[in-house]
């Protein structure tokens, strides 16, 4: 059936959420079946953007980059300072350097 066919992209996109890295399950990584943002607050209103995690089943299909957009859209509408740990964060700003996320960048 057509409930076989895999999810596109727009469509996974649409479930993802940011969620906190405490209310990750406690599996190990690599084990999750969704994509995954790990975030932690390093002060009052910093927020340090660690790490992207995409299941192997959905690699390759921008999903990443859909994180990383939730991620930093979620600083801008909170207000908050990012800090890139996370190395495809920061590749993604140098690809799409908005101002509303540079003037939020803590070096």
């Amino acid at each position: 059936g057509s409930s076989d066919s895999p999810a596109s992209a727009s469509q996974i996109a649409g479930t993802i959420g940011v969620y906190h890295h405490a209310y990750l399950s406690p599996q190990p990584p690599g084990c999750h079946d969704r994509a995954v943002l790990l975030y932690e607050y390093v002060g009052k209103r910093i927020v340090d953007l660690q790490h992207t995690e995409v299941p192997d089943a959905y690699r390759g299909r921008g999903i990443a980059k859909h994180l990383a957009k939730a991620a930093l859209d979620f600083v801008v509408e909170e207000d908050l300072k990012a800090h890139l740990t996370c190395w495809y964060i920061q590749k993604y700003v140098k690809e799409n350097p908005l101002p509303q996320y540079l003037e939020r960048l803590q070096p």
